[in-house]
């Protein structure tokens, strides 16, 4: 199978020209089966665009003339790639050299539809649901292929034809960042596809990415915001609806300040619903059979 890297980039400069080399380094390692590199530059006010053209020319370029937001970014990419296989990586990601040749083994199984790369330090992901929340806690750091809650859009490889038929990262309800590649693999595993972790794939994660550099409170806002969306557009068992209920009036009965986010979170509810009848006519497995599988 052929894999595109698809990397989305705002203001990244500095950082596309420290880490691009090690990207084109696995790129010329033929067992990966890398056809093509993507950096989709999402409305940059520097010199990225300058800096890939002058100095990486086997790079391409796809460009937003305005920001868009991660989510809108990484799917201009999908849908400008060509390979069988999207592998994400995020700015701030270095790859090795023979990062994919496991992960390609993966894929043999046409119901993987998702693959985690391994960032040292950090395992596959388990999910539960937990006083009224989808809680994402971590998974130990395995010796073989595990499955996972979610794949990282940061550092992870997604099978091209499934993202398709998902119709992708969810850009109108969950942008600007943040819980998009959640939702995206929630989704997956209702409709029985794999979403899983892979030792052997290793990358290193400088966490050097734009969000970083944003106020803190403005991101953990939204935060919490698009856990209530993507909560509240894929739960679809009346007894977990219930419990997020009650969660949601324990939250601002001990932290008042909370009614922000879901007065936030409400804005976006008309989208929400119409997205929610989707997944209930096209989901196969429960809700709960999804988390009884990391209990």
């Amino acid at each position: 199978m052929k894999a595109s890297i698809i990397i989305p980039n705002f203001n990244g400069e500095a950082i596309l020209a420290k880490n691009l080399p090690y990207v084109i380094r696995a790129m010329g390692n033929k067992e990966n089966n890398i056809i093509e590199i993507i950096v989709v530059d999402d409305g940059s006010r520097d010199g990225s665009i300058k800096l890939i053209k002058e100095n990486f020319p086997q790079v391409k370029i796809i460009k937003h003339k305005i920001n868009r937001g991660f989510s809108a970014a990484v799917n201009t990419g999908v849908r400008g790639s060509s390979g069988d296989l999207i592998v994400l990586l995020n700015s701030d990601v270095v790859p090795n050299e023979d990062f994919l040749i496991n992960v390609l083994s993966d894929f043999k199984n046409p119901k993987v539809f998702a693959v985690s790369l391994h960032e040292k330090g950090y395992g596959w992901a388990r999910g539960g649901f937990k006083d009224g929340y989808i809680q994402i806690l971590p998974g130990g750091e395995e010796t073989s292929f595990h499955e996972s809650f979610y794949v990282s859009g940061g550092s992870g490889v997604f099978r091209r034809s499934i993202w398709m038929e998902l119709g992708g990262m969810d850009e109108e309800l969950l942008s600007p960042f943040y819980w998009e590649d959640i939702d995206l693999c929630f989704r997956a595993a209702k409709r029985n596809y794999i979403v899983g972790w892979e030792p052997e794939s290793n990358v290193v994660h400088n966490h050097e990415s734009t969000i970083s550099k944003l106020p803190k409170k403005y991101v953990s806002r939204i935060k919490e915001r698009n856990q209530l969306l993507c909560l509240w557009k894929n739960i679809t068992s009346p007894i977990l609806v219930r419990k997020n209920l009650i969660g949601i009036f324990a939250r601002i009965a001990k932290h008042p300040g909370y009614i922000r986010v879901v007065l936030m979170a409400l804005g976006r509810l008309g989208i929400v619903l119409k997205k929610k009848k989707k997944e209930i006519k096209e989901s196969k497995v429960s809700d709960e059979a999804i988390f009884g599988r990391f209990s």
